[in-house]
């Protein structure tokens, strides 16, 4: 249980539950098509010495994470990785964490930090306030070994670390969780600590930008442009090096999943942001930092479609459990609360809405879309 749970207690939030979001991962392949396009971003890196830095604003059960990793390893096999991943969720550090013993064995030369800080302060890898630095729980885990085996039983043996470093607490002005203590895991192979000498982070706050930073649905899709800029474009993107790459991923509500939602809530508005007005924020949140741009991307490459796990006889005769599985998916994007979702479901209509657009459509899709900022070299 996590810290401060005897509290008042707080609305469970979209994102809070987890069967909703299991069922959505597992019943879509949302993270499988972003992993895709952020992979497009590979070929365009400048990686320098001593490796190739990444950073997920927000990893998730590291399904993204781990598949542009794979990515990585194919393009670049020979360069060490220094991967970084900010994440709240104590659960999905654990998940995280059971993803991530293949990536070890495949490359060996990769540094994988895990933090629970916030957005101002999670690229640098140490708390800003003074008063937090003093309870900054660090763990450095070498592990043994040289195959996926060896390194998965050692990463489920985390569990402890994760437990004590993960504690949370409600924000008394939103009900967001907040970290008791930040925290911070670093993973490396021991057999290769000398190689990795230069990429293992100092503990201190660190100094060079990353190669390319993912920020894949990171905020809550109401929230203002002003907002989302200002809590975690702007230090995201300022956190870039030189030729790196931040790529920017949201749902646009243009899709069947909306039309589900708004058969239920007419007047819902889940995604207020498309991608200009949000461009268009952050050009003015980075004022001086002219080598910062937000690169105009074409359609046909900014948008991408996701689709629910279907199989032909289920359109055809559609049963309750896809019937559900449809329904989660439409209101978890939406990030539509419990509360909501709980009255809507106390008679039939959600499951005749959910049937009527899936049998129109022939399944169901969503689409996302996709902007990238990048920080261009000095002309000296």
């Amino acid at each position: 249980m996590n810290a401060d749970s005897s509290t008042t207690a707080q609305p469970v939030r979209f994102f809070d539950s987890r069967e909703k979001y299991l069922l959505f991962v597992t019943t879509t392949d949302e993270k499988w098509s972003i992993a895709q396009r952020i992979n497009e971003e590979l070929e365009r890196l400048n990686p320098k010495p001593p490796a190739l830095r990444i950073f997920d604003a927000g990893m998730g059960d590291a399904t993204v994470l781990s598949h542009v990793l794979r990515a990585m390893h194919d393009r670049y096999p020979e360069i060490p990785f220094l991967a970084a991943a900010k994440e709240i969720s104590m659960e999905d550090v654990r998940l995280g964490l059971e993803k991530m013993a293949d990536r070890f064995a495949e490359h060996p030369q990769m540094v994988l930090v895990l933090t629970n800080m916030r957005y101002a302060e999670a690229t640098s890898l140490y708390p800003k306030k003074t008063e937090e630095q003093s309870n900054f729980k660090r763990w450095d885990v070498a592990l043994e070994g040289t195959t996926a085996k060896h390194f998965d039983s050692q990463l489920r043996d985390l569990t402890d670390i994760v437990h004590e470093g993960w504690q949370t607490r409600p924000s008394p002005k939103t009900g967001n969780p907040l970290y008791v203590n930040p925290a911070m895991i670093v993973l490396y192979r021991e057999d290769q600590k000398f190689a990795l000498d230069a990429v293992i982070p100092d503990k201190k706050p660190l100094q060079d930008g990353y190669d390319m930073i993912i920020c894949a649905q990171p905020y809550r899709s109401r929230t203002t442009a002003k907002k989302k800029v200002e809590t975690v474009l702007a230090p995201m993107a300022k956190s870039l090096a030189i030729d790196g790459r931040m790529i920017v991923v949201q749902s646009t509500g243009y899709d069947p999943g909306m039309e589900i939602v708004r058969k239920i809530w007419p007047d819902e508005t889940p995604f207020p942001t498309p991608r200009h007005d949000i461009m268009e924020a952050l050009k003015k949140a980075l004022g001086d930092a002219s080598d910062l741009h937000c690169c105009v991307t074409a359609e046909e490459n900014a948008l991408f479609k996701y689709r629910l796990h279907s199989l032909p006889e289920e359109i055809s005769n559609i049963g309750t459990s896809a019937l559900l599985a449809a329904w989660n998916a439409a209101v978890y994007v939406a990030q539509m609360s419990d509360d909501e979702i709980d009255r809507a479901m106390m008679d039939n209509s959600y499951i005749e809405a959910t049937r009527e657009i899936v049998s129109r459509h022939g399944g169901l899709w969503f689409l996302n879309e996709s902007f990238v900022v990048a920080r261009e070299p000095s002309e000296s």
